[in-house]
């Protein structure tokens, strides 16, 4: 029987687990050697397939903190977590906004897959100006901000967190591939997560 004590464990381990596996199948190289066995077809469905999988393959894990035995840490208080919720909403606005500057449709493939064709240009506008993930600072603090925590919630979040951090890494590997040194030179200048200013060595 699962205690209070292994919860965490396994919810953070599950995740792991999904991350790894998404990481991978994210990759040009995954996605070339399936290419090469299945055909230049598989290509073209090949983003949609895995967005598909990967909230069908998110959705148990996320259902595991409330099935799990687990432990209330805290409840913020109010007027305190009304400001937590509206940074949640400004998160998830932020969030949505990201999504449609680099297309939501394309980001889940659906365009690759009915044949369309897919902008493939460098997006440095917007929040991209600012961020070089966004995606990942602002689902960060969506998930930190909930003003009821819980044991199970701390062990999911820290999972999603520590996926962001080094998935950005790969994710910038790949980017670097794909742009050259259109990206190097963005990523030179643009902050990786938190859009603090850069002193120069002039000021």
């Amino acid at each position: 029987m699962v205690s209070t004590s292994t919860a965490p464990l396994i919810i953070f381990l599950a995740f792991a687990f999904y991350g790894l596996m998404h990481t991978l199948t994210a990759s040009l190289s995954v996605k070339e050697r399936v290419t090469t066995i299945l055909g230049v077809t598989a290509q073209r469905y090949y983003r949609l397939v895995y967005s598909f999988l990967a909230l069908v393959t998110f959705l148990p894990i996320m259902a595991l903190p409330a099935f799990l035995p687990d432990v209330h840490w805290y409840t913020v208080p109010s007027p305190w977590r009304y400001l937590m919720v509206l940074g949640q909403i400004l998160s998830l606005g932020a969030l949505t906004y990201s999504l449609l500057q680099i297309g939501a449709f394309q980001f889940i493939g659906l365009p690759q897959a009915l044949g369309m064709s897919a902008k493939d240009e460098l997006n440095t506008g917007g929040l991209y100006r600012y961020m070089r993930h966004p995606l990942y600072t602002f689902t960060i603090t969506l998930i930190w901000l909930v003003p009821v925590m819980t044991q199970n919630l701390a062990a999911l979040n820290a999972a999603i967190t520590v996926y962001a951090l080094i998935g950005a890494i790969f994710e910038e590997r790949k980017l670097v591939r794909i742009y050259g040194q259109a990206y190097r030179t963005y990523r030179s200048k643009t902050p990786m997560f938190i859009p603090l200013p850069r002193w120069s060595a002039n000021q």
